[in-house]
């Protein structure tokens, strides 16, 4: 049985994930600021606790959006977790600017 996604869909699952993106930012932002501070995290640089706290909250996020839906837990679920994570990453130390720089540089940026 072939499965097609019309491009309403691919869409919709789009501002989806960007919105869960987001939302995983806003609290990797949220738990940095509140925990960067604390003694035995005060000598590591605030990156390193950003990444590590998206490591985590990521796949944990996963896990709990399957559980809820009831979608049996795949490894691959997991492994894409852990990409994404890495964009959560980005996104909450400010990498877009970053990568806007990055495109503004590019040969196509229309100016």
């Amino acid at each position: 049985m072939e499965r097609v996604i019309s491009a309403e869909m691919l869409l919709q699952y789009m501002s989806y994930l960007l919105t869960g993106i987001g939302v995983l930012a806003f609290l990797v932002s949220v738990i940095v600021q509140s925990v960067k501070e604390m003694p035995g995290l005060k000598k590591i640089q605030t990156n390193v606790v950003a990444l590590v706290t998206a490591l985590i909250l990521t796949p944990i996020s996963v896990i709990i959006l399957c559980t809820y839906y009831k979608i049996v837990i795949e490894w691959y679920y997991i492994f894409a977790a852990m990409i994404a994570a890495f964009i959560v990453y980005l996104v909450s130390t400010g990498g877009w600017e970053r990568i806007t720089k990055i495109w503004n540089r590019s040969k196509y940026n229309k100016k």
